[in-house]
């Protein structure tokens, strides 16, 4: 997809079209339309909880199969 998809630039704070990206470095995505970028740092942190929330069951599922 390069080239392709909406960015959010941490560095700039900003949303950037597909032809005026900052470097990967500094950026989030690529998303499919200006309004999930624009949502980019939610969206990021929404999937970080999922992510810790499933990590945590993973754990206490693993915990009670070893017992």
């Amino acid at each position: 997809m390069s080239g392709k998809g909406w960015y959010f630039c941490l560095k700039h704070r900003r949303v950037e079209a597909p032809e005026e990206v900052c470097r990967a470095l500094n950026r989030l995505g690529p998303y499919g339309d200006r309004v999930s970028a624009e949502n980019a740092l939610d969206i990021a942190h929404r999937r970080t909880e999922e992510a810790d929330e499933a990590d945590r069951r993973w754990g206490e599922g693993s915990g009670a199969a070893e017992s």
